[in-house]
């Protein structure tokens, strides 16, 4: 067998995984959507590190619970010039029994796992196929 025809082997299922893997993210999205409590928080902070030309900036949310109970949630999202601006209220979607499960309502903070790995994935699978095709047709 040629080893081309490993290559882009690899590279069809390489990029059949990453679309799972984005097909799983969004339904994941999907369901906290449908299920999730959505509020509006309060930008309390930031916190800062320095990134390769600028700070980057990760915003730090609060919320109360329906218990009045106090949650802050730091956002995965590193971000130069900063988002909000300290005192901003922010959609936030979370779980209903995992407070830890949070994401931000905009497109970025929705789908933002999903779009990156189908990104990946793309040229994978129409490289990988589309060569795996002509080899066998």
């Amino acid at each position: 067998m040629n080893w081309w025809v490993l290559l882009y082997g690899f590279f069809f299922a390489l990029g059949c995984l990453l679309a799972y893997g984005a097909y799983s993210e969004f339904q994941k999205t999907k369901s906290l959507l449908a299920n999730g409590r959505k509020t509006k928080v309060l930008v309390k902070e930031y916190v800062v590190s320095r990134g390769d030309d600028n700070d980057m900036y990760q915003p730090v949310f609060e919320f109360k619970d329906r218990n009045q109970i106090t949650h802050t949630y730091t956002s995965t999202i590193k971000s130069y010039p900063p988002p909000y601006k300290i005192g901003a209220k922010v959609a936030i979607i979370h779980d209903r029994s995992d407070k830890s499960k949070v994401k931000t309502i905009s497109f970025w903070g929705l789908y933002r796992g999903s779009v990156i790995l189908l990104m990946i994935a793309s040229p994978l699978l129409v490289i990988g196929g589309a060569y795996l095709l002509y080899e066998f047709y």
